[in-house]
């Protein structure tokens, strides 16, 4: 920021040390080091203040586009009107063990023809009995 070779700051230190004199010289600088201390709180006060303001400004202007770029793509791609469910008919529980007749004997997993909600019951989990082994899915014991 300040330029200051050490020849012009040992001239600055030996000006004050004449000047000011030995006893009276580090209250001297403890008075110079709270105004230093006070002019940079200042300066570093202004330069948040004013990266504050580019910050938002920069926002506003973010927001601006992403409003112009979100109406654009709105215009573009119109949103489809939400699908009417079928309200008198109550949806049946499907079997995923065993092939239905549903739809005309199409697979009910994989039909994505159908407008109806698919339900799965959820499994009943017993504890295995004291004494009792333990079966892997192929069939062995564990």
């Amino acid at each position: 920021m300040f330029d200051i070779a050490p020849t012009e700051f040992m001239l600055v230190a030996f000006v004050a040390l004449v000047v000011i004199g030995p006893k009276d010289l580090p209250k001297a600088m403890r008075v110079v080091g709270y105004w230093v201390g006070k002019a940079r709180g200042v300066a570093r006060q202004f330069r948040q203040g004013f990266d504050t303001m580019v910050r938002e400004a920069e926002l506003e202007e973010m927001e601006k586009r992403w409003a112009a770029e979100n109406e654009r793509i709105m215009r573009e791609h119109p949103p489809a009107p939400p699908a009417a469910l079928d309200d008198e008919a109550p949806a049946t529980p499907v079997s995923l063990d065993k092939p239905s007749d549903h739809h005309g004997g199409t697979d009910p997993v994989h039909d994505d023809t159908s407008d109806r909600p698919v339900t799965v019951e959820k499994p009943h989990i017993v504890p295995a009995a004291p004494g009792t082994t333990a079966h892997t899915p192929d069939g062995a014991p564990s």
